[in-house]
């Protein structure tokens, strides 16, 4: 069975991306911050339909903790699905910050620096001995790295960041024919940034094409596609999930 690996994986994209993977075959070993409850209900989710996953606690923020989580992956790799390698890594972990450039703190910044840019560098740096011939890393950016919007600034640009990073990574890690794509969301009903009330969905829904705000399955489908055989062609893009956000 293909084991996949994604961060933030107890609510919105990643609890979707989850249950859809694990629909399609996929072990899931997802991370959470700190609502250990929420990603239980996810396992049990998966687990109800017949399929296999493990929730471990992981700060994408805190570098220091990966060789930690490593190590577990490996544990649990071998002992729920007897395996040695993983398939598939999806950087989803992260949290949004609306605030002027004026107004950002050094501390705000590097926060949104450290789980949106640095973390999914150097957890994917020690993963990657885990990771199996012709694995896929997908990486979540936004697209908001397209399309200005005030207040968001750091946030953008580390996603602009991690955007190029991706591109690196199908480079360097060719020669074991690992495959790493961005997805960019547009505006999605999720609790990033405080989620949406009424009036900010509606001008939203306005901003796009197709005349509403995504879902969290959305994006996770294409997610997922990445994942699987279906995109094993498909290597070092950026695929924005959003509608026809702004065009």
């Amino acid at each position: 069975m293909s084991v996949i690996v994604i961060t933030g994986g107890s609510r919105g994209i990643g609890a979707s991306t989850a249950e859809h993977c694990a629909r399609l075959g996929m072990g899931v070993i997802l991370t959470y911050k700190s609502n250990a409850d929420a990603a239980a209900a996810v396992v049990q989710q998966i687990q109800s339909s017949g399929g296999k996953a493990v929730a471990l606690e992981l700060d994408v923020a805190d570098v220091s903790q990966f060789d930690r989580f490593r190590d577990a992956v490996r544990h649990n790799l071998d002992s729920i699905w007897g395996a040695a390698t993983l398939a598939g890594l999806v950087n989803n972990a992260g949290h949004g910050l609306f605030n002027p450039l004026e107004a950002v703190t050094e501390a705000q910044f590097d926060g949104l620096l450290n789980v949106h840019l640095k973390g999914p560098f150097f957890l994917t740096q020690t993963l990657l001995p885990l990771m199996g011939e012709g694995a896929s890393i997908v990486n979540l950016t936004s697209a908001t790295t397209r399309v200005a919007t005030a207040g968001v600034a750091p946030y953008a640009a580390f996603k602009g960041g991690l955007e190029v990073l991706t591109r690196y990574m199908a480079k360097e890690f060719a020669d074991r024919r690992i495959r790493a794509n961005a997805v960019s969301p547009g505006a999605i009903r999720t609790e990033l940034g405080g989620g949406l009330n009424d009036e900010f969905e509606a001008l939203l829904a306005s901003q796009t094409a197709l005349g509403r705000v995504g879902e969290p399955q959305d994006v996770a489908r294409v997610i997922a596609m990445l994942l699987s055989e279906e995109g094993s062609w498909i290597n070092a893009q950026s695929i924005e999930v959003a509608g026809g956000y702004f065009i």
